[in-house]
């Protein structure tokens, strides 16, 4: 056991989900990455655990996973530790034809993750998404701080809700962006699955917005890599749709946290309705094929 043969730990800071994070080393010197997650979500754990043995059987580039199992603190799960570096902060020093293949690499990793069906059992995507679409704009109407141009995402979504029909589904990382992979040895490598969920494949490129910021060409070779360069205009329509339902949540998301996170949301909403033109063009300019 991996667990209780830990003789130092240096606790990790990054990161949203509240679990303890830790680089940890062994009695035989060897270096892992420990997660403590609370009891409450043990289930969920296992869940996630299981499905990122059957993603490293696939040849997806991430840590391995290799125990899991309860503890005083709740839940732990122990992977490969990687010596890299932050892809967001790495990616953004590269010449621009090094961003592109990056995000090429990116692009065609996520296709491969897609490859794992959604259950039998999961509910039809149409009616869960706009029942996700409404509670957001009801969330944004009731909330104390709006944004510009508002209006105008609300009508591109009310307008595009017919593409969400037989759409098809399959697991989803969660995530998925450039702040969530790391390099190492100049190889990209993906993080952080603890929010995968099943849905639409195209509505994983919603965190897309955080690569286009960071690296517009990183974000191009992501939709390259995943469409071997043949970008069907519906991913587009349908990606403007996800990004809208987002951009609208994202305000009443960012209260609790204050108004430096406020202030970020604000700006990139504003970010987002220059992409697309205040909603008049689904391709966003950053595209540049």
């Amino acid at each position: 056991m991996i667990f209780s043969n830990i003789v130092k730990k240096e606790q990790i800071e990054k990161g949203w989900s509240g679990d303890k994070k830790y680089k940890v080393v062994t009695t035989d010197e060897k270096t892992y990455f420990l997660r403590i997650t609370p009891k409450s979500k043990v289930s969920f754990c296992r869940e996630i655990f299981d499905l990122q043995l059957r993603l490293c059987v696939l040849g997806i580039p991430m840590p391995k996973p290799y125990e899991i199992d309860e503890c005083s603190e709740g839940i732990y799960t122990i992977y490969q530790y990687l010596d890299g570096v932050d892809a967001e902060d790495k990616i953004k020093s590269l010449p621009e034809s090094e961003q592109y293949a990056y995000g090429k690499t990116a692009g065609e990793i996520l296709k491969v993750i897609h490859t794992v069906p959604a259950p039998d059992n999961a509910q039809n995507w149409e009616s869960r998404f706009n029942a996700k679409i409404n509670r957001k704009i009801k969330l944004y109407e009731d909330c104390p701080i709006k944004f510009k141009g508002a209006q105008f995402t609300i009508d591109y979504i009310n307008a595009n809700r017919q593409l969400l029909k037989e759409r098809p589904q399959c697991f989803q990382h969660g995530d998925y962006h450039v702040g969530n992979m790391m390099i190492e040895h100049d190889k990209l490598f993906v993080i952080d699955f603890d929010r995968l969920d099943y849905g639409d494949p195209w509505e994983e490129f919603n965190r897309i917005v955080w690569c286009a910021q960071a690296s517009p060409k990183f974000a191009c070779g992501m939709v390259d890599g995943y469409f071997d360069g043949q970008v069907p205009f519906l991913f587009w329509q349908l990606l403007a749709l996800y990004i809208s339902s987002n951009t609208l949540s994202s305000i009443p998301w960012a209260i609790p946290f204050g108004q430096k996170e406020i202030n970020v949301m604000i700006n990139q909403a504003k970010e987002v309705l220059s992409w697309y033109d205040d909603m008049k063009n689904p391709i966003p300019t950053w595209y540049q094929p």
